[in-house]
């Protein structure tokens, strides 16, 4: 084994969790044979995943390019937040739920290919979701998520890694009081008369006008940015609401399924019970018809020899009456 390689490494962790450490163990015995003691020891440090993280293993490793247009997204989304682009932070946010939504239901086709994966009521669907929704916060969850060796699940925190800008909230008083703040003088214009040529001061003035509307411009701008996050803050806590309800009801969704099963396990083993039950009784009665038949033959044949001993009798009798 010339040392490990990728494709060892995806057939591993595409592998269920349950056979998971059967098949590492396997593979690092297959590396000491062939003499590749650093091999064995890499395959030996791999651990085995959780079945949320093997799900979106399972994801990376046979659809490859769906991921990728995830991370991609992400990207773009975080970029976003960064200049806050509120149109175009709110079209990528659904965008997102859209990918994600998507990408479950993917998931969920992969694991019904496999042979030997839970059964689709015991997926673990609401962790696979909220990975996937970490991976546009994490850098570092993307790129698990993309590589194929995620080992648990992540939480979706919100998206976006940078420092938001420091921002206050303008009013209308700080428009004034701008408007109202002398501009300063100009340095090479410090130090003269007072008195100054027409021109000069009606150049002053437009340039003054021009700060102070730029400085109107800017505090709307702030104000626009202010709403912008402020609205997006609001969707974001309610999308994680709704998916902390969401997966809530799916867990008792789970439960009342696993329960309906359990009930419906015990209704077939008592089920079994009483068709061997039935059994035996029709064997039974099988067994009574045969012995009441044998016992009615007996008895007619038994009643057949009395009445012919009966008749017997009265011959005799009759025989012995005339002789006298």
């Amino acid at each position: 084994m010339p040392g490990l390689s990728a494709e060892l490494v995806q057939q591993l962790y595409r592998t269920p969790p349950d056979r998971f450490v059967a098949a590492r163990d396997a593979a690092v015995a297959e590396a000491r044979r062939a003499g590749d003691p650093t091999t064995a020891r890499q395959l030996a440090g791999l651990r085995r995943p959780t079945v949320a993280a093997w799900l979106v293993n399972l994801l990376a490793i046979r659809r490859p390019e769906l991921v990728a247009d995830l991370v991609q997204l992400a990207d773009a989304l975080r970029a976003a937040q960064r200049e806050l682009r509120g149109p175009r932070l709110r079209e990528l946010s659904a965008q997102r739920r859209a990918v994600v939504g998507a990408l479950v239901a993917e998931v969920r086709k992969l694991a019904a290919a496999e042979p030997d994966a839970p059964p689709a009521s015991r997926l673990p669907l609401a962790e696979v979701e909220a990975t996937l929704n970490a991976a546009f916060s994490d850098v570092e969850v993307a790129e698990q998520v993309r590589a194929g060796r995620l080992l648990r699940a992540a939480s979706y925190a919100g998206f976006g890694e940078v420092p938001r800008p420091q921002l206050r909230l303008v009013t209308g008083d700080d428009d004034k009081r701008e408007q109202e703040r002398p501009a300063r003088r100009p340095a090479a214009q410090r130090g003269r008369p007072e008195a100054a040529p027409r021109t000069d001061r009606a150049a002053e003035r437009a340039e003054q006008a021009a700060q102070r509307a730029a400085r109107a411009e800017r505090a709307r701008q702030r104000r626009a940015m202010v709403r912008e996050l402020a609205k997006a803050q609001a969707d974001q806590e309610r999308a994680e609401a709704e998916l902390t309800e969401a997966a809530g009801q799916e867990r008792e969704g789970v439960a009342v399924l696993d329960g309906l099963e359990a009930e419906l396990a015990e209704l077939e083993r008592r089920r079994a019970v009483a068709e061997q039950d039935l059994s035996r009784a029709k064997l039974a009665r099988r067994a009574a018809e045969r012995a009441v038949t044998v016992a009615r033959r007996r008895a007619g044949e038994v009643e057949a020899a009395v009445e012919a001993l009966a008749a017997e009798e009265g011959n005799a009798d009759a025989g012995g009456g005339a002789a006298d």
